[in-house]
């Protein structure tokens, strides 16, 4: 498992309560963009560590091979006043520190490398958060500009069942409308026939009253014929007939 598996699996650990918790996809991203560059963060203090410990051993290296060129020094000196004696015990001295230059060359480069490798992943780990920073912030704007259109739309919804009410309203409306003026249409064709006005004048009379008050018309009409003929019979004046009454409704 690389080093970047392993910082993805503790971050999963690590988070999983939150997530559990988290309902908005942007603060989820945002909280995995601040975990993974913690995680980079403590990569970079590792490498520090390394570069620091190197920097240590190359000053002790610098020392030693300080030590070494005096030990050889005194070594030339203590031949010319002819010491060989001491020349010899120092050019024994310089010898013990020959196998501790050997140590710090290999640990130097051992650190050298490892640093070397961790620079490496810390480029890699770098750029693979830039282009999660890069995804994280697109997904944003579209969860943003999604749930805006959600909204939008449900909006839109209530405003469109509204106007279905609003609609079916307008339609009883209009048919309670047109209701009336058919009803108004009616009512004056009817007063134009003079059906209304003929059942007004008369009343609240029965179609029995109607006919009695009929045949007392007629009969009154028939009389005052009589009358007339009568008249011109005896060659008199003509003279206007006496208004003669009709026989009482047998109602009254």
């Amino acid at each position: 498992m690389g080093l970047f598996s392993r910082l993805a699996l503790l971050f999963r650990i690590r988070t999983r309560a939150a997530l559990e918790k988290a309902e908005e996809p942007g603060a989820v991203l945002d909280y995995a963009y601040t975990k993974q560059v913690e995680q980079i963060q403590q990569l970079r203090r590792a490498i520090a560590d390394i570069a620091t410990n190197r920097k240590q051993l190359e000053l002790q290296q610098t020392q030693l091979l300080n030590n070494v060129d005096k030990l050889t020094s005194q070594a030339g000196q203590a031949l010319r006043l002819g010491r060989e004696d001491l020349a010899r015990q120092a050019l024994q001295r310089k010898e013990l520190f020959v196998p501790q230059l050997h140590n710090y060359e290999r640990q130097i480069a051992q650190l050298r490398e490892q640093e070397e490798r961790l620079l490496q992943m810390e480029q890699d780990v770098a750029t693979r958060i830039e282009v999660f920073r890069t995804q994280k912030e697109m997904a944003k704007v579209q969860y943003h500009a999604a749930q805006t259109q959600v909204k939008l739309r449900e909006s839109l919804g209530g405003i469109s069942g509204e106007m279905g009410e609003i609609h079916l309203a307008m339609q009883r409306a209009q048919e309670k409308i047109l209701t009336m003026q058919a009803r108004a249409n009616a009512l004056e064709e009817l007063l134009e026939q003079g059906v209304i006005g003929e059942q007004r004048s008369l009343g609240a009379g029965d179609t029995l009253d109607r006919e009695l008050q009929r045949i007392d018309m007629q009969q009154n009409v028939e009389l005052q014929l009589q009358a007339m003929k009568e008249q011109l019979q005896l060659g008199g004046r003509y003279t206007q007939p006496k208004q003669i009454e009709g026989p009482t409704s047998f109602l009254e």
